[in-house]
Formats: structure tokens, sequence, C-alpha cells
């Protein structure tokens, strides 16, 4: 295997238990398998990849991928889906609210993120931005609003550090750059999305407020958070992708 795509070819299936004919077009990106098991619950179809890296679950031309947590492995799912060529994948992330006006269980659809993980350095030179596609964000801006939410936009920045929030002087660094959320995954698949030309967005919601000492993620509240809001996170994210479908417009707006 000496080519991207042979690699490639061959990999993707191994991760996740899918043929490569098993993908739909269009792909949803998930940190945890509760989305993969909602996704497949609502559409009457079997999670595939149990014993591999990333489950799966496929319906209606939309396949949802539990890629796992981290820049890591958000540059090794953009990069394994390069093999299957989707015209648009969407993350479905959780992210860190930054601001006091943002609150748990709010929507933030990211105008661009900061590139502090270091995976996408390997990419292309730091001072080149991560940036979404726009017709993809403009899909869900358009869902959020039909399924009567509102939303924050604003960057986001991507750590590949999960400690931090005993570190005050990295959260007086938050502060001056001004960013809305932090995340894990969010730069990554951008950066990694368009050196593959695969057309990418994110819808994040905002699980913990990591400012404050009493705002930062506990087991506990991680899991009620996710009870409340992950199901219409979901359901945004699958009609945003329909919407793209059902217009059969391109998602792509840059030349490569």
């Amino acid at each position: 295997m000496k080519t991207k795509d042979k690699i490639t070819e061959d990999w993707l299936p191994r991760y996740t238990g899918t043929p490569l004919k098993g993908f739909g077009e269009y792909i949803l990106l998930c940190n945890f398998s509760d989305y993969v098991n909602l996704f497949a619950k609502m559409y009457d179809v079997k999670v595939l990849g149990q014993d591999t890296p990333m489950q799966t679950a496929t319906a209606e031309n939309i396949t949802i991928i539990n890629f796992g947590m981290g820049s890591a492995m958000a540059a090794t799912v953009m990069d394994l889906l390069s093999a299957v060529k989707p015209k648009a994948v969407l993350f479905l992330g959780k992210c860190g609210g930054l601001k006091r006006k943002i609150k748990l269980g709010d929507f933030i659809l990211p105008i661009a993120a900061i590139r502090g993980e270091g995976a996408s350095d390997d990419y292309l030179p730091p001072e080149v931005p991560a940036l979404p596609s726009f017709r993809l964000q403009q899909a869900v801006s358009a869902m959020i609003k039909k399924n009567k939410f509102d939303y924050w936009t604003g960057t986001i920045y991507t750590t590949n550090r999960r400690v931090w929030e005993h570190d005050l002087e990295f959260k007086k660094y938050l502060t001056k750059i001004r960013v809305a959320g932090i995340d894990m995954e969010t730069a990554t698949i951008f950066l990694v999305g368009f050196i593959n030309k695969i057309p990418h967005g994110a819808l994040l919601m905002v699980s913990d407020n990591p400012m404050t000492p009493e705002g930062v993620k506990s087991t506990k509240s991680d899991k009620k958070v996710s009870q409340k809001y992950v199901r219409s996170q979901l359901k945004i994210g699958v009609e945003s992708l329909q919407e793209l479908i059902n217009s059969g417009e391109s998602v792509k707006h840059l030349r490569y």
C-alpha cells in the first residue's frame, strides 16, 4: 500500500467495521457512543463496529461515526473519510463555554477555530486558519431556528490538553483571545477536512462552564446535560444534512 488512497480504503473499514459501500454520502461525527445508539434507534438500524475503535450507524444516506476523543482521532477520521469522499461532514461535539452569558445546553455555531492542539500543524503551517464550510453552517443555522432554538456564533479554541481547568494562566490566555468555547477536535476537523477536500462544519453543545470551579464538568453534571440536550443536537444535525440532501446543492465553496 504505497498511496494514501490505498491505505485509507483499507483502514476505514478496519477502524469502523463498516465496508466502504456501507457509508452514506453525508457524515455525522461524534465523540460518544450514545449519539450513535440514539441515531440507530431513530431509524431502527444496527450499530456496526462494536469491537473496533469507531462505531457507526447508517440510514437515509447519512452515516454517524463515534470516532473517540481528541485531535489525533479527529485527524485520523478525517483522513480515513477521504476513502469515501463524503459530500459533507458535520461534527456534533461538546465544548466548554468560556463566557458568562453562555449557559449549559446552549449551541455554538463556530465561524472559526484556533489551532491550539498541535495535531493540525502536521498538515499546514500554524498561521493557516481553520474554517468551516459556509453552506453547511448555513444549513445548521436554519435547522436550529426551525427547531426553535437559538445559538451563539464565535471562535472555538481547540486544545490537545484535557486537564487544564486548574491552570489560572491558561484561563487568562483564553480570556485574552476572546474565544466563545473550548474543545479538543473542531480546529482539527476543519483543517484536515480542508486538506482532504471534504466539506465540513460543526454544531457544538455547551456541556460545562470551566472558567469557574463550580462550572467544571463532573460525571453528574455531564450526564444531566447529555440527557437534556443531546437528542436536540442530534435532531438538528440530521435535519441539517437532510436539508442539503434534499436541496441537491454542493457544499464545496473553496478551490482546493
